[in-house]
């Protein structure tokens, strides 16, 4: 019976040589990739001595989720590429459709493994690595990266809306912007603007001290009010983090963060929503991919081929390579504005997608 899903022996032997065998390419890569990175950071460990513990429990504890989900489809292919070629060089897969199993039916197995495989990945991408990457990129910036201390210039948003403010540069060494203005306009006419020559941030209550400052208030009848003085407290929802978000952030925000920050970045027209946008839809695309290299892994690998399970796998690493290539490369389409994060970053799921329909239909039946 061809649609026959009930559970077989069959299904458990592939489920678990795809998942053990899942887990041990995992395993091992890891502990390479561990090996090298420790060889190239030693120095800086050595240099700015950072305790062992931390190195351990903050760093490389949390470098594994985030390592291994990003490489999650390159280890599910050469998975698949893997067991399946061996299972076809060893005429098992000859032996099972020859038992009136269809191809169509034996894929059920595989499928049911790439579904735990994407869930275990969804779950790591909203829950796990998020609250990871928040220890692990600070040990960075403690002990590898030089902290960030930049200075932003020309920072233009709409805080609330009516509400509008504009610093001509920021430090992030005091906290202080430069050139700062607030206005606020109703009905699409200015009602107030306060101007100050510097405004710092006061991280222990939350406000900001305007120095040297100018408050304007406009009348409906034309006529205006001019305030000043040397220095004034006011409550602006603004904060420090607002001028210097960069594409590191958004990897430390949970889903529920990620979608707060899209919110207020697109009412304020911050271009750097970029960055939110192509975090959240990469969440999402890259466990889907799961199932699209699955029913392409096992397209190609079904065929039992003279030279061995070699050529298979050389196929399957350049493939997935390419399709880890082509998914950090469409990003740029994003960046240059030539397409919406959401069509950019599930592009190469959908051309993936039509190349493994492709190779299933003509695969060996």
């Amino acid at each position: 019976m061809e649609f026959d899903l009930r559970p077989r022996r069959l299904d458990v032997y592939i489920v678990k040589k795809f998942i053990t065998t899942f887990f041990v390419a995992l395993l091992l890569i890891i502990g390479i990739v561990i090996i090298f990175d420790i060889s190239e950071k030693i120095d800086d460990f050595v240099s700015k001595e950072a305790p062992l513990r931390a190195v351990v429990f903050d760093y490389y504890v949390n470098f594994v989720p985030y390592f291994m989900n990003m490489f999650s489809p390159l280890f599910v292919f050469i998975t698949v590429i893997f067991f399946t070629s061996k299972m076809a060089a060893d005429t098992e897969i000859v032996a099972i459709l020859s038992c009136g199993i269809s191809f169509h039916r034996m894929m059920v197995p595989y499928i049911f493994s790439a579904t735990l495989i994407a869930i275990f990945s969804l779950c790591l991408n909203l829950f796990v690595i998020p609250e990871a990457n928040k220890t692990r990129l600070e040990f960075e910036n403690q002990y590898i990266k030089q902290r960030f201390k930049g200075v932003g210039r020309n920072v233009h948003y709409q805080i609330s809306p009516g509400e509008y403010v504009f610093a001509e540069s920021f430090s992030s060494w005091n906290n202080t912007a430069y050139r700062f203005t607030l206005e606020r306009i109703e009905n699409d006419r200015l009602v107030s603007k306060i101007s100050a020559e510097s405004a710092v941030y006061d991280t222990a209550s939350g406000s900001w001290r305007l120095k040297k400052y100018f408050i304007r208030e406009y009348n409906d009848d034309l006529t205006d009010r001019v305030r000043s003085g040397r220095q004034i407290d006011t409550i602006i929802p603004l904060t420090v983090k607002d001028f210097y978000l960069t594409e590191n952030t958004v990897e430390t925000l949970t889903y529920r963060e990620l979608n707060e920050l899209i919110d207020i970045q697109q009412m304020r027209g911050d271009a750097n929503v970029k960055f939110a946008l192509i975090e959240k839809n990469t969440r999402f695309a890259l466990p889907f991919s799961a199932f699209i290299l699955t029913i392409m892994g096992v397209a190609l690998s079904s065929k039992k081929r003279r030279g061995g399970i070699g050529w298979n796998i050389g196929i399957g690493i350049a493939l997935a390579f390419t399709y880890i290539l082509f998914l950090r490369f469409s990003q740029m389409f994003v960046h240059t504005g030539a397409l919406p994060p959401a069509i950019a970053l599930w592009l190469p799921n959908v051309v993936f997608a039509i190349i493994a329909i492709f190779l299933y239909r003509i695969a060996p039946k």
